[in-house]
């Protein structure tokens, strides 16, 4: 995994015959990833590219700063960059406002915008018939608004479209979405399922200049340590569920590889004493599971054995101070 994307900012692309078999010239470029916080956009990106780029969970909010993970493909010769963005909202917190600054950096300097929405289920439809249903929702329209502003064309990945069991349904809530903004396409998928990605990847390709940016072997633009951190963070926050809020960072003190094993020390950064007695658990317990669960994602992740150790320590209402949560970003990103 190369650590550190090669500078495309202001330079050639690489020019490329079309691919053997195919008329279509090679393309390449970079999309960003957008919509509420849950709507699926993590979860998109990962069955994208076809591993785990970034952690999920059922609560909203889990992403926090943007990834950037490359999708390759030969035939016709592709490379699409995409920028996983923490989700778009009216900010609550400092490190709400953090999280909506990274989200609005990740859409510099792209070629194009992937939003995504959530189709609703069988029982909304039900309740309030297609034409009830508010499309788009106003967090919804907040977002488009502002992607409006960059003027990057923009694609709506019509997400968790396996929730309306009668396909029907399908073409009148496509129908209301493109009325009520200028989608450059509109591609109903689902991403948790893997269906329809390569309509999504059709469309995206359309919007990209010829010419290509990255290293056949280049991946992603973050170091291994950001996501073992990640991959930490993601643990805690599955095992203590709703005990813990949104508080909740992870500092990587050592990493150290050795052609045996990867010794890993992490910190688990918390607001409060209550939620240090919480993430530790009685007599150990808590942070025992966590370890376990975080040790087995690095290990399949790293595909290396891992030896990690766990600590937490409380810094007293860090996502209140908007200085205290940029540090916490940026040591969770290794910086």
């Amino acid at each position: 995994m190369d650590p550190k994307p090669p500078d495309t900012r202001g330079k050639s692309r690489k020019s490329a015959p079309a691919t053997e078999g195919s008329d279509e010239p090679a393309r390449s470029g970079r999309a960003a990833i957008v919509g509420r916080p849950n709507a699926g956009k993590s979860s998109l990106l990962n069955a994208l590219v076809g591993r785990k780029m970034a952690i999920t969970t059922p609560r909203p909010g889990t992403t926090r700063t943007s990834v950037l993970a490359v999708y390759s493909a030969d035939e016709p010769k592709t490379q699409i960059a995409f920028v996983d963005t923490p989700g778009l909202h009216r900010p609550k917190s400092a490190l709400g406002s953090v999280l909506v600054d990274e989200a609005r950096a990740g859409l510099a300097e792209v070629d194009c915008v992937v939003f995504v929405a959530t189709a609703p289920t069988d029982a909304d439809i039900a309740k309030a018939g297609i034409e009830r249903i508010h499309i788009p929702s106003q967090a919804d329209a907040e977002i488009l608004a502002l992607v409006k502003d960059t003027g990057r064309p923009v694609i709506l990945a019509l997400n968790k479209v396996d929730r309306v069991s009668d396909k029907r349904w399908l073409l009148p809530l496509m129908q209301r979405w493109q009325s009520s903004f200028d989608f450059a396409a509109i591609v109903p998928i689902s991403a948790l399922r893997n269906k329809n990605l390569e309509g999504l990847i059709s469309e995206v390709r359309k919007l990209l200049p010829e010419g290509l940016l990255y290293d056949d072997e280049f991946l992603t633009d973050r170091s291994e340590r950001f996501f073992v951190a990640e991959l930490v963070r993601e643990a805690a926050m599955m095992e203590t569920r709703q005990e813990i809020p949104h508080g909740l960072a992870v500092t990587i003190d050592q990493y150290i590889e050795t052609p045996e094993i990867v010794r890993i020390a992490a910190t688990l950064v918390v607001e409060k004493d209550s939620h240090k007695a919480i993430v530790i658990g009685s007599r150990g317990s808590m942070i025992k599971e966590i370890g376990t669960a975080a040790r087995r994602s690095i290990e399949t992740f790293l595909e290396r054995k891992v030896f990690l150790e766990l600590w937490v320590r409380v810094d007293e209402g860090w996502t209140g101070d908007p200085n205290k949560a940029r540090r916490h970003l940026r040591e969770s990103e290794g910086s």
